[in-house]
């Protein structure tokens, strides 16, 4: 795919002007919202949308899929209300998108390393803009499950916005130029909800009563896909044999620690964010509007610190306190008896949001070497996708098994086993080397 005139870049070597840095990082931050503010459109709209399937005469997939997530249901000593059955369903489509993009993350990312970001990337939108024509044709649940495993196979604008964010930065400038991968998101998971509830109100055809939503994510994927056709130039510079041999992987041994930490972080936090609706009805009684407010809470105090203090701090710190913060979260959900005490366990949740996966993705950045860069990164994802897939499952078996008080006690234990285990771990290369001098 033709474009922009390659531009040669390496952390190891600073000759990256500072205008083509912001340049790409400009173009980088702006094709991540586009992308992620696309994703995010449909996230309020599941309940309604898998209702509107399970409505439909003949659906034997469906009925099939709730067959198994009935029997899952009454495996545990105390009933589940049928209120949740959409909220186990949107749960268990979840879970396969982040197993699907834990097989395909590593394989994009060596693709990138073989052929390039750009075109790696462009292929992926590519894919991206399947899954969502997919959607908006998706007048029955087969068509729309096609959608969702297209759209997990082919997502790698976020690892491939790292790598390329990592071509062009140096070591010092990481944790900074990273950040913004963060503010992306946050911005986005504030406002893309919303976006997608308003638009799923304007009735386009009965046949797909939310084609409105995925009519505008489809622009919003071809907008993104030829702005970075036109803006996006390559950034992985090509090396002869002899050169490739100096840009092998930094520290396989750190890079193992926190594909560990990033695996288990997710299992634990991910399973508690599928678990919150759960909470807050039983305690409260909220409604999905009441949840969302709470979740709008927790997006936009992140995005502040994404913007001020996770960019500005070193990213070990930045790892340590958001592993801390996420440990009490547990510990206050646990007690929690009142909307005051749900909204601190927030505040420590959106301190979590704004840390951990940023600081983590700096920190492995900062141990692979350039020649591999792509697949390495890819695998580090990979195994926090693998933490995604498989953490609401067993967190909400234990959450119905065992009560509210013992899950969250549970959790917040493994969090903080996992912050123990990890803390030595938590630092930028440069300080294990001072510290060993």
């Amino acid at each position: 795919m033709a474009g922009p005139k390659a531009a040669a870049t390496s952390t190891q070597n600073p000759e990256v002007s500072a205008a083509f840095r912001k340049s790409i990082l400009k173009t980088l931050f702006i094709s991540l919202l586009l992308d992620l503010l696309s994703f995010t459109l449909i996230l309020p709209l599941f309940p309604r949308l898998l209702d509107f399937y399970r409505s439909q005469p003949n659906n034997a997939l469906l009925e099939s899929i709730f067959a198994y997530l009935n029997a899952f249901k009454h495996s545990f000593h105390r009933p589940i209300s049928s209120r949740f059955d959409v909220v186990l369903l949107g749960g268990a489509m979840g879970s396969l998108f982040s197993l699907l993009q834990a097989i395909a993350s590593p394989v994009i990312g060596a693709l990138s390393d073989r052929y390039g970001r750009r075109t790696a990337l462009l292929w992926s939108m590519a894919g991206n803009i399947a899954s969502v024509a997919l959607w908006v044709s998706a007048s029955t649940f087969p068509v729309f499950l096609a959608s969702r495993v297209v759209g997990g196979l082919s997502e790698g604008n976020v690892q491939l916005a790292i790598a390329i964010a990592t071509d062009v930065s140096t070591e010092k400038e990481r944790g900074h130029t990273l950040a913004l991968v963060g503010v992306a998101f946050s911005i986005a998971f504030t406002l893309g909800p919303m976006m997608g509830a308003y638009l799923s109100s304007k009735t386009m055809s009965l046949a797909n009563p939310f084609m409105s939503t995925a009519l505008f994510s489809l622009g919003l994927l071809v907008l993104e896909t030829l702005f970075l056709w036109a803006k996006l130039p390559e950034t992985r510079k090509t090396r002869t044999e002899a050169e490739k041999a100096a840009f092998k992987k930094v520290d396989p041994k750190g890079l193992g620690l926190l594909k560990f930490t990033h695996l288990f972080f997710l299992l634990i936090f991910s399973g508690m964010e599928f678990s919150l609706p759960f909470m807050t009805y039983d305690l409260f009684n909220y409604s999905s509007a009441q949840n969302g407010r709470v979740l709008g809470y927790i997006g936009l105090l992140a995005s502040l610190l994404q913007g001020g203090f996770s960019r500005r701090a070193k990213a070990g710190v930045v790892a340590k306190i958001g592993l801390l913060s996420s440990a009490t979260s547990f510990f206050l959900l646990a007690k929690t008896n009142s909307q005051g005490m749900l909204y601190l366990a927030a505040t420590f949740l959106a301190v979590t949001s704004a840390c951990v996966v940023t600081a983590l993705n700096t920190l492995a950045s900062l141990r692979v070497g350039e020649e591999n860069r792509g697949r390495e990164m890819g695998e580090f994802r990979s195994a926090g996708q693998i933490g995604r897939a498989i953490g609401p499952v067993l967190f909400c078996s234990l959450y119905w098994w065992a009560g509210r008080d013992t899950a969250y006690v549970v959790g917040g234990v493994g969090m903080s086993l996992v912050m123990a285990m990890a803390w030595k771990g938590l630092v930028e290369p440069v300080d294990e080397l001072k510290k060993k001098a």
